[in-house]
């Protein structure tokens, strides 16, 4: 679904039929460490530029938005953990190094791209 801030997300969702007024996202909903969500909140996540780089089937998500200091501003936290492997993943753009592994195309993928930077 589009968000208010003009990004496909998954994980937001509004419902505005018959009168109704719903908006939230449900990556923040689930987390009770983080603080309320705000609309505005859509427009600095990173969530979805992530998962258009990395579609995997095996990537969890969570999202934590914490307050700046003396409670100036909003950063949102993203951690990603590979649900298939159970290891953290640091680059959540990239994915889990072990899933990528397992990918035989993905070789041929890497070697073709040294090859042009060698060039």
């Amino acid at each position: 679904m589009r968000t208010p801030a003009g990004k496909e997300c998954p994980h937001y969702y509004e419902d505005f039929h018959r009168g109704r007024n719903a908006q939230e996202c449900r990556l923040i909903q689930d987390n009770p460490d983080s603080l309320r969500w705000r609309i505005s909140d859509c427009a600095q996540c990173p969530v979805p530029e992530i998962l258009n780089a990395n579609a995997s089937q095996y990537l969890e998500l969570k999202v934590i938005v914490k307050s700046r200091l003396l409670g100036l501003g909003r950063r949102i936290e993203v951690s990603a953990s590979c649900i298939k492997h159970r290891v953290e993943i640091k680059d959540a753009y990239v994915g889990c190094p072990k899933c990528n592994a397992e990918r035989p195309g993905l070789d041929i993928f890497w070697q073709a791209l040294s090859q042009d930077n060698d060039d």
